[in-house]
């Protein structure tokens, strides 16, 4: 395979996570917005995080009012991020 391609490949994968990465942090913020999540636009992106947020949320219970569920999710999804970079990075290194 043609290293160029492969490295848009990759290129293309890590924009995708973080778009999703983006979206995510966009969906915690309509939480602070009275009736945002329940909006056509709230129950898309619900649709969307909450397969990813519901094992976390089962882990770790919420501490009063914070949902520190969530940002264990956020911490996952950039560890995530950098991984497929460094995964990327060697591949790529090693076909040179």
């Amino acid at each position: 395979m043609d290293i160029g391609l492969l490295s848009t490949i990759f290129k293309f994968i890590i924009f995708l996570v973080s778009v999703y990465y983006w979206g995510m942090i966009l969906y915690f913020f309509l939480s602070w917005i009275p009736n945002a999540r329940e909006s056509k636009f709230g129950e898309f992106l619900q649709k969307i995080y909450e397969p990813f947020l519901e094992p976390f949320r089962k882990i770790i219970p919420p501490i009063g009012m914070i949902d520190i569920s969530s940002i264990a999710a956020i911490i996952v999804l950039l560890l995530f991020q950098k991984g497929l970079e460094s995964i990327f990075d060697f591949i790529l290194k090693s076909m040179m």
